[in-house]
């Protein structure tokens, strides 16, 4: 397995579909790194020879932040907006949607799982 940002990408596919599995990498920065690398995007990851990937290694080593400096990162943003209690903070605190998303339906990704609340006990009046 090929090692790319310090990430085993699958062998079997094709270098431009594996290079996405490093996170902070999508289709147009790995079209993008494979052009400015020299190397043919329909190439299965297998297929590459060292210096292909010491070249797409130094690319993403110079100008893209992967992997655990972008998790870092984005948890850093998202702490600062808590700390100063900005809208999308509180948001990001209470753990509903902080992207103007409706929550009277729907939401169920950042609300998690339905919380039943017991309704009102009629008593049957005579």
């Amino acid at each position: 397995m090929p090692r790319v940002a310090g990430i085993d990408i699958p062998d079997r596919k094709k270098i431009l579909y594996a290079l996405q599995y490093v996170h902070g990498i999508g289709p147009k920065y790995a079209a993008d790194i494979l052009k400015e690398a020299g190397v043919n995007p329909d190439l299965r990851a297998n297929e590459l020879d060292e210096q292909a990937i010491a070249r797409i290694n130094a690319i993403l080593d110079g100008g893209f932040i992967v992997e655990g400096a972008l998790r870092r990162q984005v948890q850093q943003n998202i702490q600062r907006l808590k700390d100063i209690r900005s809208y999308r903070g509180d948001r990001h605190r209470r753990g509903l949607p902080c992207r103007g998303q409706r929550t009277r339906c729907n939401a169920r990704t950042r609300k998690g799982k339905k919380k039943t609340v017991a309704g009102k006990k009629s008593v049957k009046a005579k």
